[in-house]
């Protein structure tokens, strides 16, 4: 079969199926072998791997996807589109495809069941209105996950790899680098969907830390910490803990936290790095045990 990744061949396809795009899945297909190639290339996929790709649409990145790896998993939410896939995606035999939700799919027994339980290979072009749950979901469950390289809203992929004091810097941008090392693949016009999206897109790799870049001794209460201080991200970290209901601190222990790190209490939440954050965290955490 011709490839999708030509503008003609994905009219023909919709056409055939009478497939209506459907807003609620962000549904926007890549018609552009470049950025197909990028994809591929970011991801580093290898005819030893196992990919789960995720929201496959038609099939597109698909098709490349199964030409570079041993096997490829592609789960799709919307039932419309399985007849499709299973039309362009006929020809090959190392794919299998799942008409499921990707936050209710099991992605520990695919890895048991195509990859003798060892990581895997995340790709996916991620509906923008869901792009954080799914990665996050991925990201803090320790799934068996090597890498994900995704295309996100480019807004999106900047907050990924934000660094302290700009103004893309939050908390999606502590919680991915507390995870993996995210790296910018390439940005992604507009005009390289179908449909248009009304916004640039961009394509990450995020490379999956065997262990986080900061111990910390409550992780939970590190990502309660990170949180709270962008909730109001313009007031002074002091006043942002204080302020939080889930948070026990009283206002001088946090400034005689900052205090004990050599840190002002007039700091704000953007101003600190990952490693402040988890020196801080500890800080407290045994503030709350000699209570």
């Amino acid at each position: 079969m011709e490839k999708l990744s030509n503008p003609r061949k994905t009219i023909e396809v919709i056409q055939k199926y009478q497939f209506d795009f459907q807003k609620k899945f962000g549904q926007n297909f890549l018609i552009d072998s470049h950025v197909l190639d990028k994809i591929i290339s970011a991801a580093k996929i290898t005819k030893d791997d196992f990919v789960l790709e995720i929201g496959p649409g038609i099939g597109t990145l698909t098709q490349y996807l199964a030409e570079a790896a041993r096997w490829v998993t592609a789960v799709e939410i919307d039932r419309n589109l399985i007849p499709i896939l299973q039309e362009t995606l006929g020809e090959y035999s190392n794919v299998s495809i799942l008409n499921q939700d990707i936050l209710k799919t099991d992605i520990g027994a695919l890895a048991q069941e195509y990859n003798q339980g060892r990581p895997i290979k995340v790709v996916a072009n991620l509906p923008y209105y869901i792009t954080t749950p799914i990665l996050m979901e991925l990201l803090e469950n320790r799934l068996p996950v090597d890498s994900i390289t995704v295309m996100v809203q480019k807004e999106v992929a900047q907050r990924m790899q934000a660094g302290p004091g700009t103004k893309d810097y939050g908390a999606l941008s502590l919680a991915v680098q507390y995870y993996a090392k995210p790296s910018l693949s390439a940005n992604v016009p507009p005009n390289c969907f179908m449909p248009r999206p009304a916004v640039g897109s961009a394509v990450i790799h995020l490379e999956i830390y065997r262990e986080p870049p900061v111990k910390v001794e409550d992780e939970k209460l590190l990502f309660s910490l990170i949180r709270a201080s962008f909730n109001q991200r313009r007031k002074t970290l002091v006043n942002s803990l204080n302020n939080a209901s889930n948070l026990e601190f009283q206002k001088e222990e946090i400034a005689e936290a900052l205090e004990s790190m050599g840190i002002s209490g007039q700091v704000r939440g953007e101003a600190l790095t990952l490693e402040q954050f988890g020196a801080l965290a500890d800080v407290l955490s045994g503030l709350r045990k000699r209570r």
